[in-house]
């Protein structure tokens, strides 16, 4: 792992540096602001000393022509500089707010291409935190550190030509102090590397567990869970701060040392200095322009060790990000798989064997035929694979073993987005967005009317209670529908899936949330609703199910019996056993 890690590194910047690249344009103008402001600031120093030479020392004359029209000048070009110098930051902000943009973009992109497998192994809150606080961390890292690291580099490269020029003599003191303040910032910053890793882990891992909290609210304090999960957030909070102290601390470690090495460098240079100039080798005006360039030279590089912390901080969460960019997308379709069209519902599924671990199987040698226009009900104990077999139609996972077919056709030559559109889905967990209730309804269905709307509505037994509501059905509801009950957020998803034009209906646990009257009602206005399409009904609720075509009892991944309400209760199995313990 850790010889991975310096190619990795390397392999962040390079891909960061693609995305600058696609604004290679405006990055060329900002090279050209950058050496001019530098450049221009440069000739600051050296026109200083020339305004001191105008002073003859112990003669008391000073030729003040000569200071006003040098310092005139400094007064130009340090004033041309700022210009320059104000033009490149706003430049790079622009930059850098096209380049995060591109990049969330890019990450949000690759989350709707990622098959449900990651997701139901991923904290939400730590995917969250990558594509805000990861990217923020980026976004702050290329518009202020990136122009200082370039200027870093012409000011040094300049300065120190001018240095070579005024004194080659003097130079050879910063042969000793550069190497070492370079090595030193090498070992510490070698230390604190990983930390920068390990902090923005640890951030993750906070803003998932936050995030798991606050949606589960309700559940904590049903429970009065409230003490010992802030106990468990400040175990949460003391690592995540405890990892950013010791990367922020060791980090602050680089500037310090850096800038000591470089105050010492000028203690030498001031003492050397003047020992040549009473040997008659160096003026005032020199020595001061040296020492002037000598800070140019080393406050750059105390600069850069001081922002090498955050650039640490910047590749740690380009890793995070490039890591999840790279996770395996869901498979793409094969060259042969064409759309399902003309959609009969036929549906066949052959020696199916599935897990979601690899040597742990949840489905095992599974059998299903559920002909067009029937009602096919799973049912069976908690974790028997119900909705495992859903996951399977839907090929939100593919298959270990054997074969699903939909109207004699493999699912695995069926484009995807054909297949899922072929099916209307309702889950118990239910999800609304920010929108009317229009909206919401109409998802699937984008030329939906409002009369189609209504239809549906009406046939989930939702419609009489929009009608109630002030502004119909132009009501807002708010993030995920908090502002209506459960019940009627489910009613409202069993309506978006009936108005969908889909030849087979899934339903999950999706009447969960309302009472068994409204249920079977629901049931009987969708069997209308549904002649002549398949639908799969996963349900707890034995008597919701009485009139299905077919009932399949499943244990362990496998089917023990299978029938109509009236054949499984002869056989006297385990069906009968679930129906008596429900209703004794």
């Amino acid at each position: 792992m850790n010889v991975q890690r310096p190619f990795y590194r390397r392999n962040t910047i390079l891909r960061l540096g693609k995305y600058l690249l696609q604004y290679k344009f405006l990055l060329l103008f900002a090279l050209f602001l950058t050496v001019g402001s530098n450049l221009l600031s440069l000739v600051g120093p050296m026109l200083s000393g020339y305004a001191i030479d105008a002073i003859e020392p112990g003669m008391g004359q000073v030729i003040w022509r000569q200071v006003f029209f040098y310092a005139g000048w400094m007064i130009v070009f340090y004033l041309i500089s700022s210009v320059l110098s104000y033009g490149l930051s706003v430049l790079m902000i622009d930059i850098s707010r096209k380049v995060v943009y591109q990049m969330r973009k890019d990450v949000f992109h690759q989350l709707m291409e990622l098959p449900i497998g990651y997701f139901d192994t991923h904290q939400i809150g730590d995917i969250l935190s990558r594509i805000s606080y990861d990217i923020d961390t980026i976004n702050t890292s290329l518009s202020n550190d990136f122009v200082q690291i370039l200027a870093t580099f012409i000011t040094v490269i300049g300065a120190l030509s001018m240095m070579i020029v005024i004194s080659p003599k003097l130079v050879f003191i910063l042969v000793f102090t550069v190497p070492l303040s370079m090595v030193l910032t090498k070992i510490i910053t070698g230390k604190t590397r990983p930390l920068f890793r390990l902090r923005s882990r640890k951030l993750g891992e906070l803003n998932g567990f936050v995030e798991e909290m606050i949606s589960g609210q309700k559940t904590l304090k049903a429970y009065h869970r409230e003490d010992y999960t802030i106990a468990k957030f400040d175990i949460k909070n003391t690592e995540a701060v405890d990892a950013y102290y010791q990367a922020e601390y060791y980090g602050s470690v680089v500037g310090p040392t850096v800038n000591f090495i470089n105050n010492l460098s000028l203690s030498f240079i001031s003492i050397f200095g003047a020992l040549l100039f009473l040997a008659g080798q160096m003026s005032i005006g020199n020595i001061s322009s040296f020492i002037l360039y000598s800070r140019k030279f080393s406050g750059p590089i105390n600069e850069a060790a001081n922002i090498i912390s955050e650039l640490q901080s910047a590749l740690a969460a380009a890793e995070r990000i490039f890591v999840m960019m790279d996770e395996t997308k869901e498979a793409k379709d094969t060259k042969e798989a064409i759309p399902l069209n003309d959609v009969v519902g036929d549906v066949v599924l052959k020696n199916v064997s599935f897990g979601y671990t690899k040597g742990e199987p949840i489905i095992r040698g599974f059998h299903l035929k559920a002909e067009h226009g029937k009602l096919i009900a799973i049912v069976g104990a908690t974790g028997a694979g119900k909705t495992t077999i859903i996951n399977l139609l839907m090929r939100f996972y593919d298959i270990w073993e054997g074969n699903i077919l939909v109207d004699s056709k493999e699912i695995t030559q069926i484009t995807r987005s054909s297949l899922r559109k072929a099916y209307a889905m309702v889950l118990q967990d239910t999800w609304l967005f920010q929108g009317s209730i229009f909206e919401n309804i109409a998802y699937g269905k984008e030329d939906a009317t409002l009369e189609e709307v209504i239809k549906a509505a009406k046939a989930a037994h939702i419609h009489s209670y929009i009608m109630h509501l002030k502004n119909g059905y132009d009501t807002i509801l708010t993030d995920e529908g908090t502002n209506i009950s459960k019940g009627q957020k489910q009613l409202l998803t069993i309506a978006r899936a009936m108005l969908l034009d889909a030849h087979m209906l899934i339903l999950d646990e999706a009447t969960s949330n309302v009472d068994t009257r409204t249920e079977i009602q629901i049931q009987q206005a969708m069997r209308e609703l549904m002649k002549g399409k398949t639908c799969f009904v996963i349900a707890h609720r034995l008597s919701t199910i009485q009139n299905a075509d077919q009932i399949l009892v499943v244990e362990h991944g496998e089917i023990v019996e299978s029938g109509t309400h009236q054949e499984l209760m002869k056989q006297n199995g385990v069906y009968y056993q679930l129906y008596q313990a429900q209703f004794e």
